[in-house]
């Protein structure tokens, strides 16, 4: 036991837990906290933004498969970082937001004290997880600990910490609590059974994987290779089997094609995705045959479609019992033609991202294998480079998938580079997503990352057009002309590259990721593109 303030409690128990990096902005309230990062080996990356620290640790944590961490101070900085522990939440990434909280005798009705406000607890427990606040100094580690377990324990998710004011400068005797360790967890072992049975006899599986299957993808591959069974990913699954494999079909589950092949298998094995509409776009997929599902998240499982067979585990752990028993089982899987199922959903993805392939296509010529295409919810994305551009390893592909939010895929990328400097990055936004993140190009300014950001220009919220236009609905407040981003770019700390062929990208990329900063790559959309 340990004499310590409660900022120095908290920092040494993120540290206990393995944290060296932290995202976030210092503030009045948090510098009880700030003081004790350098001492404790931590690292600070700065934002400009709070809401940018929040994509950056949510990046960080879907390039690690560790929690992300972003500090911020109280009141408006919290909520800055509410959007992106939404986005956390939908997308099951564990992020841990720390902010200080009002004191523990704060009065009821409030007194005026600066960035006060009626319940921090009440509304980013609304969006995450738990929000958690220890009520002494002595608390704070086992609190660090309990959020680490329910990020990690089960279905990842976003945790908020709050610690009081008084208690953050308070002094106490500090037990620092280490990490809580879990096993894996594995269903009964009759519905392992039934699930062997199913796949077994099966002629045509098909094998849809989402987010939750990432950590599993090498147990993935096997299962599918030993079922012979075609692989259709989710937009979080996206690279979870390499898509030039011979039984990847990539993503785009919203496909025709993906609905013909899924209504024409007799047992359909879905790994770690929630079915959501989301992912489908439009409705329900047809499922005539069996469906086993495996999911880390009992309530997830039955949400959206019901499965004959459930199968609540660790994906790995799961995938690893299905594939010893079915070793040796007498297996009825007929080989199907998985190339002509390919080449229809390729032709189907082509039509509808054929405004933005001369922008797909030249990426896709110059990337790296192990590229990370940090995307923002913008048309070039998931009508492009979602089901146009191939990605080969699991978390290739970060998208806000659900929650939805624009500014998503700038400070992504930069949390990805600061988990793994070497590791190629590139920022794929629209015009309209980037504006509600341009300010972290100083960020990446600062830290001096090869991170091409690439802004893809269609004079404003493109989507939001198309759909005014079809509703017949008057066609305004969408339409506004772009600043110069590469002007932008250099202002900021970056270099800047102005484009109007898109078959000048790919020299561009293929610069930005050797320079010694950021470069914004600026391509501009011909007059009268939809989006």
């Amino acid at each position: 036991m340990v004499a310590m303030t409660g900022g120095e409690a908290l920092v040494a128990s993120l540290v206990a837990h393995g944290v060296d990096v932290v995202f976030g902005i210092p503030g009045t309230h948090n510098l009880e906290i700030y003081k004790h990062l350098a001492e404790r080996g931590v690292r600070h990356v700065g934002t400009r933004h709070e809401q940018g620290a929040g994509y950056a640790a949510d990046g960080y944590a879907r390039a690690t498969g560790r929690p992300g961490v972003a500090v911020v101070t109280t009141g408006p900085a919290l909520l800055n970082a509410a959007a992106a522990v939404g986005q956390a939440y939908s997308d099951s990434v564990p992020v841990l937001v720390v902010s200080p909280g009002l004191p523990l005798r704060h009065p009821a009705t409030g007194n005026g004290l600066l960035h006060e406000m009626k319940s921090q607890g009440t509304a980013l427990a609304a969006v995450a997880a738990a929000s958690l606040r220890p009520t002494s100094v002595a608390e704070i580690s086992t609190a660090v600990a309990q959020a680490f377990s329910i990020m990690t324990a089960g279905r990842p998710r976003p945790v908020h910490l709050e610690v009081p004011l008084d208690v953050l400068a308070e002094t106490g005797d500090v037990i620092v609590v280490p990490p809580v360790a879990t096993a894996p967890t594995l269903p009964v072992l009759a519905l392992l059974d039934e699930a062997v049975g199913r796949l077994a006899s099966a002629k045509r599986p098909v094998i849809l994987a989402g987010g939750g299957s990432k950590p599993a993808a090498n147990e993935l591959v096997r299962l599918a290779e030993l079922l012979g069974a075609p692989v259709v990913t989710t937009t979080n699954g996206k690279g979870v089997l390499p898509e030039d494999h011979r039984l990847a079909l990539g993503a785009g589950i919203h496909l025709p094609a993906v609905r013909e092949l899924v209504a024409e298998a007799d047992v359909v094995l879905a790994v770690g995705t929630e079915l959501a509409p989301a992912d489908l776009w439009y409705g329900p997929l047809p499922v005539a045959g069996k469906l086993v599902r495996i999911d880390v998240d009992p309530v997830g499982i039955v949400t959206n479609a019901v499965p004959d067979v459930s199968l609540v585990g660790d994906s790995r752990a799961v995938l690893q019992a299905l594939q010893a028993r079915l070793a040796t089982a007498q297996l009825r899987g007929e080989p199907g033609d998985v190339t002509s199922w390919r080449a229809q959903k390729s032709s189907e993805a082509r039509i509808e991202g054929s405004e933005w392939l001369g922008i797909v296509e030249a990426l896709a010529a110059v990337l790296p294998r192990d590229v990370v295409i940090a995307a923002d919810n913008a048309m070039v994305c998931y009508f492009g480079a979602m089901t146009n551009l191939p990605t080969y390893t699991p978390g290739s592909f970060l998208f806000p998938t659900g929650f939805g939010t624009l500014g998503f895929g700038l400070p992504a990328g930069i949390g990805v580079k600061v988990a793994d400097p070497r590791r190629p990055v590139v920022a794929l936004l629209g015009d309209g997503g980037i504006m509600f993140t341009v300010q972290e190009l100083a960020t990446a300014a600062e830290l001096g990352i090869a991170l091409p950001v690439v802004v893809v220009d269609n004079s404003g919220y493109g989507e939001i057009r198309n759909e005014m236009s079809d509703r017949n609905d008057p066609v305004h407040a969408v339409t506004f002309p772009a600043p110069d981003f590469a002007a932008l770019g250099r202002a900021l700390g970056c270099a800047g590259v102005m484009i109007d062929d898109p078959a000048d990208l790919g020299s561009a990329v293929s610069e930005a990721l050797i320079a010694d900063r950021p470069t914004v790559i600026h391509v501009r959309m011909h007059e009268g593109v939809s989006a």
